[in-house]
């Protein structure tokens, strides 16, 4: 599974790039300072980096500027609010693989991930499947038995999730963090709710109930 560094000091765009990575199935790690960064990079711990230039304790060109001197080639994309030319060739002079615009596409963002991982030859799969169920994450198209299945966004999350992890026992609070993003609240059952529609969906037989723990999708 791919290590994705976010290095973002704005939490609502962090929390929005880390609920969208980890449902397209990676994870990740959030830093907020320049200094952290570098340092993250350091570790060998991460596949790429996704860099914010305006960080605070140093620059983010500063801290990509150190990686690089190290020989490090940690594939890295530039995601900032400097749009000009000469911010993006600075950028990409300075070391960046990649260099997006905020506002942006997360659609776009995830497909330039993809690319930069294939580079290195650390791909994702673009499907993942358990029993009957099989989901293309890319059309974000489901099907059980070959039959296609109409899923809503938050529904194929939650089938992805679960199907990512078959086999193990998921609470509900994690699927709250990973689906919805949401400190678990222990009057919703919006999970329970979820999970309904996608024993309808998928097959009532798929997804178990562990009782008191949480639900675990079938091999």
């Amino acid at each position: 599974m791919n290590r994705v560094l976010i290095a973002e000091d704005e939490p609502r765009i962090a929390s929005f790039l880390t609920k969208g990575l980890r449902a397209a199935g990676y994870v990740t790690t959030v830093v907020t300072n320049g200094v952290d960064v570098a340092a993250g990079a350091r570790s060998g711990d991460f596949d790429l980096l996704i860099l914010d230039l305006g960080l605070p304790g140093q620059d983010g060109l500063t801290a990509l500027a150190q990686i690089r001197a190290r020989g490090e080639r940690l594939p890295v994309i530039v995601l900032t609010a400097r749009d000009a030319v000469p911010d993006r060739i600075t950028g990409l002079d300075g070391g960046a693989d990649d260099y997006m615009t905020k506002p942006f596409s997360f659609d776009e963002l995830l497909a330039r991930v993809r690319a930069r991982l294939r580079e290195r030859g650390h791909d994702t799969p673009a499907t993942v499947q358990a029993a009957r169920v099989h989901l293309d994450l890319i059309r974000r198209v489901a099907t059980v038995d070959g039959r296609r299945v109409e899923l809503t966004a938050r529904e194929f999350l939650l089938a992805e999730t679960l199907i990512r992890h078959r086999g193990q026992v998921l609470s509900r609070e994690q699927l709250l963090d990973r689906v919805w993003g949401l400190a678990h609240d222990p009057g919703s059952n919006i999970v329970d709710v979820y999970i309904g529609y996608l024993r309808r969906k998928l097959g009532a037989d798929l997804i178990h109930t562990v009782r008191g723990v949480g639900y675990r999708l079938s091999e």
